[in-house]
């Protein structure tokens, strides 16, 4: 016998509140039991089985190309890209073409990235006081 699949009902409140809807139209907040934990077998088998989460093997992870996250850098330190080019001084065209990945920051440039990414008001003022 497989197991059972149960249907639940559910909505989120103007408050941000998700709550259970009952079969009689009313509602009751979720219960707030932990997510069953997986053993580390159970989770690799979990994610070989979901097409979607397959995890890469040795060769496919070693042979992957390292993209930078320029563009999720710049939106968290909610940028434009002129004002995050301004303000670290990158060309605009070449922001644009890391973002749009029609080109990939070389290692010198991918360090200075993370050392943005590390303490980017730092950095700013550092560039805004010009050469010692």
């Amino acid at each position: 016998m497989g197991t059972q699949k149960t249907l639940v009902s559910a909505r989120m409140r103007s408050d941000g509140e998700v709550v259970e809807i009952l079969a009689d139209g009313s509602e009751r907040p979720f219960p707030e039991t932990p997510m069953r934990p997986m053993t580390e077998e159970e989770i690799s088998s979990a994610a070989a089985a979901d097409p979607d989460a397959r995890p890469m093997t040795p060769e496919q992870l070693k042979n992957a190309k390292f993209k930078p996250r320029t563009k999720i850098l710049r939106r968290a330190l909610g940028l434009t890209q002129e004002e995050f080019a301004s303000r670290y001084h990158i060309p605009i065209g070449t922001l644009m073409d890391w973002e749009q990945g029609r080109a990939e920051p070389d290692p010198p440039t991918r360090a200075y990235l993370s050392v943005i990414a590390g303490d980017p008001e730092g950095v700013s003022r550092t560039l805004a006081s010009g050469p010692r």
